[in-house]
């Protein structure tokens, strides 16, 4: 297990280092404003459907339903030409309508930013058909425990997009923007021609050609799954996005905030998520395969025994990274950003909306990873309500916060309905089973001494700053 969750975050870490020197060359060229907005507005759409299909959400909704197939060539088959089917219907739809698409996405632009932003988000659009086709391929990798792929291959899209920007240097905004969205869709064919590459290696297109040719001959094999796995589907997704539908709320309603906010709630949100990502995402994708086999087999206690071990590692980790980042929140976003265009001023505002979001870091990990047991359980109706309930008080006290804190009360609403969401995620999980694990005393000394070492080299580094 800890081989592939090593491999996990070793991959996610590289692709992370690219999208943060993506990021600072982002924020040195086009700094923070409308046309930074304009791009990071077209690509919000797309970005969203990345993080819920790539990001495990998929695979924890597909990989039960497809383990339990009796006839899995032709049900991936089926899901895979329902899925892509959809999504070129809802592409084309934007490429017709891009101006309305822009407008749902950025409700608060006025009508001429509206107008400048629409190519973009029609373009950027197209990203969805190569990443729905990667998460597939992904899912399928990952039920033959192969992770290393999916775990590098978003480093692509970084390339892709650098490589964009150097060659767009010197431009005018415009077009900057122009190239930023055609590095997208560069990077997105890059990552599903290495998908395409190694499913092949591992026989996975040689098995879904077996699919195709045997599909219309034997679909009707397939009607109760295809109904179970509708009936589950659209629930584990919404069960499992709250966290990405958070944040594409903090953008719509930053749009009616000053100029330059949404871009702050995004280079600080991109800070937030490489710990969520190199942890908690990267535990919960090795972890996940695994355990459905377990549940799948009747093994309850070998089930356990791999939540136990992944809790506390994951806990530690969390921790560290919640007290470091909210401590060094300046010093990182000025060590990451503050370059060219993006001044001062934008570190200090950038930094704020970090801490705040940080602060929702170790609830939001913890229920990633206590939710695959609802998954692994085909409980996806009840992890569905479990993210309603905290998208609502999302919503709620994005509402209430606007106001009094602008684009920081968007940022701490987001933290604290990850409260919300752990709080019910702890109750589904079995109140009495995760007080037994949060019991060992030795693993939660561990975690007090990593927590007051973290703590020294901070008031250390206080201390010199001082003297110096």
């Amino acid at each position: 297990m800890f081989k592939s969750i090593f491999t996990n975050s070793i991959g996610i870490l590289f692709s992370r280092i690219l999208g943060f020197i993506r990021d600072l060359m982002t924020a040195s060229v086009l700094g923070a404003n409308i046309y930074s907005d304009i791009f990071f507005v077209a690509f919000k759409l797309p970005n969203l459907f990345r993080r819920i299909f790539a990001e495990g959400a998929f695979s924890q909704s597909f990989i039960p339903s497809f383990t339990a197939s009796r006839h899995k060539a032709i049900f991936a088959v089926h899901i895979f030409v329902l899925f892509f089917f959809i999504i070129f219907l809802l592409t084309m739809l934007v490429q017709l309508f891009p101006f309305y698409a822009a407008k749902t996405i950025a409700l608060g632009f006025d009508e001429q930013t509206l107008k400048l932003a629409q190519p973009f988000v029609a373009l950027n659009f197209y990203y969805l058909l190569f990443i729905f086709s990667v998460s597939f391929l992904s899912a399928l990798l990952q039920y033959k425990e192969h992770f290393a792929t999916t775990a590098f291959s978003t480093g692509l899209l970084n390339i892709s997009m650098i490589g964009a920007l150097l060659l767009a240097n010197e431009k005018e905004s415009v077009e900057i923007v122009y190239y930023l969205s055609y590095g997208v869709l560069i990077g997105g064919f890059l990552q599903f021609l290495t998908h395409f590459m190694m499913a092949r290696r591992k026989g996975v297109i040689k098995f879904l050609f077996g699919g195709f040719k045997y599909f219309n001959s034997k679909k009707e094999k397939l009607e109760d799954e295809k109904k179970a796995f509708r009936k589950s589907f659209f629930l584990a997704i919404w069960g499992n996005s709250t966290a990405q539908f958070a944040a594409f709320i903090d953008t719509w309603l930053a749009s009616f905030l000053v100029s330059g906010s949404i871009s702050y709630l995004y280079y600080a949100n991109r800070v937030f998520q490489l710990p969520l990502a190199l942890f908690a995402i990267a535990v919960s994708v090795a972890l996940f395969p695994r355990i459905s086999r377990y549940i799948r087999h009747q093994k309850h206690k070998e089930a356990e025994e791999a939540f136990y071990k992944a809790f506390w590692f994951l806990a530690i980790l969390l921790s560290l990274s919640l007290i470091g980042g909210f401590m060094l929140s300046t010093e990182i976003v000025w060590l990451l950003f503050e370059r060219g265009a993006f001044e001062a001023a934008d570190t200090q505002n950038t930094a704020l909306i970090l801490q705040m979001y940080m602060l929702g870091l170790l609830p939001y990990g913890l229920s990633k990873l206590l939710s695959l047991k609802l998954y692994a359980e085909h409980r996806q109706g009840e992890a569905a309500k479990i993210a309603s309930y905290a998208l609502g008080g999302n919503i709620i006290l994005s509402l209430a916060l606007i106001s009094p804190l602008g684009a920081v009360g968007l940022a701490l609403a987001s933290s604290l309905s990850g409260v919300i969401l752990f709080i019910y995620t702890v109750k589904a999980y079995g109140a009495e089973r995760f007080f037994a694990i949060i019991s060992d005393k030795k693993a939660l000394w561990l975690l007090i001494a990593s927590l007051v070492l973290i703590l020294i080299l901070y008031l250390l580094k206080e201390m010199m700053h001082d003297y110096i």
